[in-house]
């Protein structure tokens, strides 16, 4: 069961004008469930993005990153299954024929339309399935299905991942409201694994593509459940501009601040979401890195400690094992590193200092700690004023079986 975690309900989340969502079950990996998924714009609306790093990067984030580059985006296509990622020419020629049929389907052009997909790599797409389920979706469009199109896109999450909130720009209400996916090969290293955001704020297109790298850095870019980047990473941020509001147009803009904070909201919302229910997760972990000379060495120093399987594995069996969160700071790359000035705490207990353990560190206020589902790991690097959060989990069991049976 996910760790803490109470998946909003469709009375939770709040329509954006503008978007409107439909799924339907076209048997793309397996049968009886919702595995397809159609989002709607209105004409006007923007749409930014950002996506994975990982060079084998599936199909269907180059044809989005070519299409984001072309045109004003009318439509989004999500599938789940098969990740169109190894695939080569073929999966390429997938990708934009997915887009050539929803495009007939709502009367825009190929370009227009954004493909994503999440689930086994090297398969190729089930196309004959997809282009028999796309009518379904245009049929099931609504403004109220943001919970059926989060639970569209899952794979190996236990629960749908969504939230809203709703901001006062120049006395106009704004709505916000985002869903994504992920409980495995989760490293992001530019945004979430799927991920999507749709505000009815009016957003000129370079503003919004500052925004989403902006949003994805605090919030996507912090996580980790297992340290593999996936080939499919996408981020994707819409702007519909229906709040009547005068556009944002620079940093500067009435309003900017305060659409940015309430998108990073959303966002570590949905990014935390995806931790809790990482793949087998018992714990909720938050390491905190402060006393760094700059934001990276921090930053590497949280993700040393949160994707280490020795630490992972002490905090799922509870044990105060803790020189492993040591070594795990000395092995984050800081070659000039003074162990000395190093101090550790787990919640509000100094484990260590002085380059050992401190001497009022007793085990059994580490055990206590240990025992908790939500933990706090505070190091401080004595070297500068920088820092950092990174979110995490630990590894059980679960996790072995859930991947070691993922395709059957």
């Amino acid at each position: 069961m996910p760790v803490n975690l109470d998946p909003p309900g469709p009375d939770r989340l709040r329509s954006v004008p503008g978007v409107t969502l439909g799924i339907a079950e076209a048997g793309i990996r397996k049968a009886n469930r919702k595995d397809l998924l159609l989002i709607r714009l209105d004409e006007g609306a923007e749409a930014a993005g950002v996506f994975t790093r990982n060079r084998f990067c599936a199909a269907p984030v180059t044809v989005c990153k070519a299409h984001l580059a072309a045109a004003p985006i009318r439509a989004l296509v999500v599938n789940t299954g098969i990740a169109n990622a190894g695939t080569g020419s073929r999966g390429i020629a997938d990708a934009r024929a997915t887009c050539a049929a929803v495009a007939e389907l709502i009367g825009c052009r190929p370009e227009q339309v954004l493909p994503f997909s999440t689930g086994v790599i090297n398969e190729f797409l089930p196309m004959e399935r997809i282009k028999a389920g796309l009518p379904r979706c245009r049929a099931h469009l609504g403004a109220d299905h943001w919970f059926d199109a989060a639970r569209a896109i899952m794979t190996t999450d236990t629960v749908p991942k969504a939230a809203s909130r709703t901001v006062a720009i120049e006395g106009k209400t704004v709505t916000i409201t985002g869903i994504s996916k992920g409980a495995g090969m989760i490293k992001p290293n530019m945004a979430t694994m799927l991920g999507f955001i749709a505000t009815d704020a009016a957003v000129t297109r370079p503003v919004l593509q500052r925004l989403v790298q902006e949003v994805a850095d605090r919030s996507f870019n912090c996580i980790t459940v297992d340290g593999d980047t996936s080939t499919n990473d996408s981020f994707v941020l819409i702007a519909t501009g229906k709040a009547g509001h005068a556009p944002i147009a620079d940093a500067g803009s009435p309003g900017y601040a305060v659409l940015r904070s309430a998108l990073e909201a959303v966002a570590v919302e949905l990014a935390q979401a995806i931790v809790r229910d990482g793949e087998g997760a018992t714990k909720f972990i938050t390491v905190r890195v402060e006393g760094g000379r700059d934001q990276q060495e921090c930053r590497a120093v949280g993700y040393a400690i949160a994707q280490s399987p020795l630490v992972k594995t002490a905090f799922f069996a509870s044990d105060p094992n803790l020189g492993r969160i040591l070594a795990a700071v000395g092995n984050a790359g800081i070659d000039d590193l003074d162990v000395g000035g190093v101090r550790l705490w787990l919640d509000d207990v100094l484990v260590a200092s002085g380059g050992g353990r401190d001497p009022g560190y007793r085990e059994e206020d580490g055990a206590r700690v240990m025992k908790q589902v939500e933990i706090t790991v505070r190091v401080d690097l004595g070297r500068g004023a920088a820092r950092a959060t990174i979110w995490t989990c630990d590894f059980s069991y679960d996790y072995v079986r859930i991947n070691a049976d993922y395709r059957s």
